[in-house]
């Protein structure tokens, strides 16, 4: 069976070698956008790498033709900056062909990866449990009390669930703690903040093991682990909730998913990783943003290469998908935060937030050059109305006129119109098939 796989692996990688990969991006077939167009032999997870790569470049994906059924993989992909404005750097077009390009570069599976990453630098700690009011504020406070330093982490809420990928060092050295005795002690006290009082679930910490994982994939998968996507209902007040299908195509002999749901950054690698990581091959998809709504229409097998079959199955993946969109969807006030950083910085400053009745839905926390460079999305406790500008006034004086404090709301526009929206099967006159 070993040599059996062994032989496969190096026949692949001999297919690779005399069809390496071909990149080409043109800024001139497009008014007003990027074409970015990948040509590849077919391997588990390309379609994930290549997301990966453009939205870790901040890029918005505005249209995207997926093809990969059989042994080769065809993307083409429309692109632009935050600003609107096409991808001229040629810096970053030449990093985009020298990653693509490259025979090295993949993403790991889900099975290869049980943690983030373990380095000399710092130690990589994941959390998750049940959300409360004040949570990120207790986290902080125990590892600074703990000397623990905060060097750059991400925070997910979802469906009362809470995730979170923490590197930390040690206040004295500025390494990565080793001791094991340490160690125990900062894994016992963190599950007690995180178990929560009702919960439950167990409450769950994790030390990173050797091996690489990209932290917002990761904070997927623990939150899928975690059975976020088991629904706690309230009301849609918005009208902008995600509408998901999943339908046969029986004469292809596929499974159709369409997601029809307000477009924000990061969309698409939501849900590309939510289906890799389900075990789902992607064959064929179109994607296609609007204004304010951006459609999806994928086609898919599971990785056995069979359709989804059982209705349990397709209720599973709507949820779960549903779960994806959501995770980073709020109406939330932005506060963005710059200041020079010091030990325990990041509890001072989410101590003010809590005992100003603001709850943090949302938070990416970095570390450059000495500079802490945070981003915090937050509600009051209740979540249901606009935080008072006056709280935000008193915030900024108790943080000190040293630190920068900016804020944005966050808000969705108005649902949008049928006129408004994008159009729904696009795939439909391609491949003209009966769906039910």
């Amino acid at each position: 069976m070993l040599e059996t796989w062994f032989m496969e692996d190096e026949y692949a990688k001999l297919i690779r070698r005399m069809n390496p990969p071909r990149v080409t991006i043109d800024n001139s077939s497009s008014a007003d956008a990027t074409i970015i167009q990948v040509e590849s032999v077919n391997k588990p997870g390309i379609l994930l790498e290549v997301v990966q790569v453009l939205t870790d470049l901040n890029l918005v994906i505005t249209k995207a033709y997926i093809s990969s059924d059989g042994r080769w993989f065809m993307d083409v992909f429309n692109v632009k900056q935050r600003n609107g404005n096409k991808v001229r750097d040629e810096g970053v077009i030449s990093y985009i062909k020298k990653v693509l390009e490259s025979d090295a570069f993949y993403v790991p599976s889900l099975e290869s990866s049980v943690g983030l990453k373990s380095s000399l630098d710092y130690t990589s700690i994941e959390l998750a449990g049940a959300d409360r009011p004040g949570l990120l504020s207790e986290v902080c406070a125990v590892l600074a009390d703990l000397s623990c330093n905060v060097v750059s982490a991400e925070i997910w809420t979802h469906n009362a669930r809470a995730a979170a990928v923490v590197n930390a060092t040690d206040d004295m050295t500025g390494c990565a703690i080793e001791d094991p005795d340490r160690l125990l002690t900062i894994k016992n006290r963190l599950c007690n903040v995180f178990k929560g009082n009702n919960d439950l679930k167990t409450a769950k910490m994790t030390l990173s093991p050797p091996g690489s994982m990209h932290r917002e994939r990761r904070l997927h998968q623990i939150m899928f682990a975690d059975r976020d996507y088991e629904k706690v209902e309230h009301e849609d007040v918005t009208g902008l909730k995600a509408e998901v299908s999943v339908l046969d195509c029986v004469e292809k002999d596929y499974t159709v998913i369409t997601m029809r749901c307000k477009d924000r950054p990061k969309l698409l690698f939501d849900t590309v990783c939510t289906i890799t990581d389900m075990q789902y091959v992607v064959y064929h998809g179109v994607v296609h943003t609007g204004k304010m709504e951006a459609y999806q229409e994928y086609y898919i097998r599971h990785v056995d290469g069979i359709r989804i079959s059982s209705e349990a199955e397709r209720e599973r993946v709507m949820k779960c998908l549903e779960a994806a969109i959501e995770r980073r969807t709020s109406e939330a006030l932005e506060l963005e935060l710059c200041a020079e950083d010091q030990v325990g910085l990041l509890s001072e400053i989410t101590r003010i937030f809590r005992e100003n009745s603001l709850c943090i839905k949302r938070a990416e926390i970095s570390t450059e050059n000495g500079i802490a460079k945070d981003t915090f999305y937050v509600t009051n406790t209740t979540g249901d109305g606009p935080v008072d500008p006056r709280t935000i006034d008193s915030i900024r004086k108790q943080i000190g006129k040293h630190t920068a404090l900016d804020a944005r709301w966050n808000l969705s526009p108005q649902k949008p119109t049928r006129e408004e929206t994008t159009m729904s099967y696009l795939f439909g006159h391609f491949f003209k098939f009966p769906i039910g």
